[in-house]
């Protein structure tokens, strides 16, 4: 029975891969560009590597301790765990073989030269507006400057049948069909610069943009329900809110926001996690020009219905910590391990210690990052503004009670409010944190 169902199962697979072939090759799949690209421009080439900054390539596709580039690092996901690839010029292990087609069609349209579809881990439903100009600057960038690694690319964990990669063809014609980019309604060239930079090649909505039961971000670009940027959970962490309303940027300022994107830390808050690497890795290097575009258009993402504005309570916690009155479930705790570096006030240090008093991170839709940034710690990234880069420790040693109420305790002080935390919210991170992907980096002399 079993060998008959396996057979079955084999069947349907090579008939559907058959299918999927077809399907790529369908009118929603532009066919294999033929330009000719001067990899040795150096403008293109100085071009590209700006463009390679903004899109963050190195961050996903460099493991911890290993080459520029050459894959390896672990991308977790509900299935299991995809290794970013080899994206050096090695012609055998990387992308050394690709002409400027095959590069585009990898990028754009998530099809590698033999024909086999890229994981949607692959944000190239956001490259898809990235314009031809930019692809081709890359292109000689990534071919001309970046150093040959020969290492081959990690198998994925992912389980079979899940792990097939033709029904991606049904999922790209669902989900990442062709499209151009469309400027916001205004006219404003900040505002569209900024939108270009987030929808495209910064690719902000793979992280910050709910996801449906297909792993599809729910919008790639401004859509009336306001899904687009309205925060997601992705390896543990809540990547915040980040329209203009309650609990995402409506309490920031352009200036805070951009300065944040810039030196990973403002008077309110600071980077730790995924987006300690962004700025590392990526905003910081991006011209002024640009991070104020970025700001300006987040701030212009229009407030859901009732969200529009964040209004604080009133601080009763500041007083009575001063009083000695640590009575409040999660206080003592606090007062124990907290309020060296963020104060009995909860306004830490500006730039330094970030406050936990409206800072939208704390009371956020979701408290993953609060959850895991206090139980496994952190570090700020160090950008030539803020050379210091200040570490917190990790308090996994506590229990899960006295963590849920430190954290309900920090999410309902100093005039924040939002949901409490609960200990099998503590379990789950702790789960989540044990059980973080390995990383491959390459080994000696490769």
């Amino acid at each position: 029975m079993r060998i008959a169902i396996y057979a079955l199962l084999a069947g349907a697979s090579a008939l559907a891969v058959g299918w999927g072939t077809a399907i790529s090759s369908q009118w929603w799949f532009a066919p294999k560009l033929t330009t000719e690209v001067d990899a040795s421009d150096p403008d293109l080439i100085a071009r590209g590597e700006y463009l390679a900054r903004a899109g963050d390539c190195v961050a996903c596709h460099t493991a911890p301790g290993g080459a520029p580039f050459a894959g390896g690092l672990g991308l977790q996901t509900p299935m299991g765990t995809i290794y970013a690839t080899n994206i050096t010029p090695d012609p055998e292990t990387g992308i050394g073989s690709y002409d400027y087609g095959d590069f585009e069609r990898a990028v754009r349209q998530g099809v590698r030269p033999d024909g086999a579809h890229l994981y949607p881990a692959m944000p190239y439903a956001s490259y898809r507006v990235v314009s031809d100009e930019d692809m081709q600057a890359l292109y000689a960038w990534f071919r001309s400057s970046v150093e040959p690694v020969r290492k081959e690319n990690q198998p994925t964990t992912i389980p079979w049948p899940a792990s097939l990669r033709w029904p991606l063809a049904w999922w790209n014609m669902l989900f990442s069909q062709p499209r151009d980019f469309t400027p916001p309604e205004g006219g404003d060239p900040v505002i569209a610069r900024g939108a270009y930079l987030v929808e495209g090649l910064a690719h902000c909505g793979a992280c910050h943009t709910p996801r449906g039961l297909a792993y599809e971000e729910k919008a790639l670009s401004e859509d009336a329900g306001g899904s687009f940027l309205s925060g997601s959970v992705l390896e543990g962490w809540y990547a915040k809110n980040l329209r203009n309303e309650d609990t995402g940027l409506v309490t920031w300022s352009e200036e805070e926001l951009a300065t944040f994107l810039k030196t990973a830390r403002n008077d309110r808050t600071a980077a730790f996690g995924s987006m300690s690497d962004v700025v590392e890795h990526s905003l910081q290097y991006l011209t002024d020009d640009d991070l104020t575009a970025i700001a300006r258009y987040l701030k212009s993402l229009k407030p859901r219905a009732g969200r529009e504005q964040w209004v604080p309570q009133e601080d009763v916690t500041t007083a009575a910590l001063r009083a000695g009155d640590f009575s409040a479930p999660g206080a003592l705790t606090y007062v124990e391990h907290c309020t060296a570096c963020h104060r009995l006030d909860g306004m830490g240090a500006p730039e330094v210690y970030p406050a936990l008093k409206g800072n939208s991170m704390v009371f956020a839709d979701d408290p993953s990052s609060l959850i895991q940034v206090t139980m496994a710690g952190g570090r700020m990234p160090d950008t030539p503004a803020h050379p210091m880069a200040f570490t917190m420790p990790g308090f996994a040693h506590l229990t899960n009670a006295d963590l849920a109420e430190l954290m309900t305790f920090i999410r309902n002080s100093w005039g924040n409010h939002a949901s409490s935390v609960a200990e099998a919210d503590i379990a789950r991170m702790r789960h989540e944190i044990a059980n973080k992907p390995t990383h491959y980096a390459p080994e000696a002399g490769q």
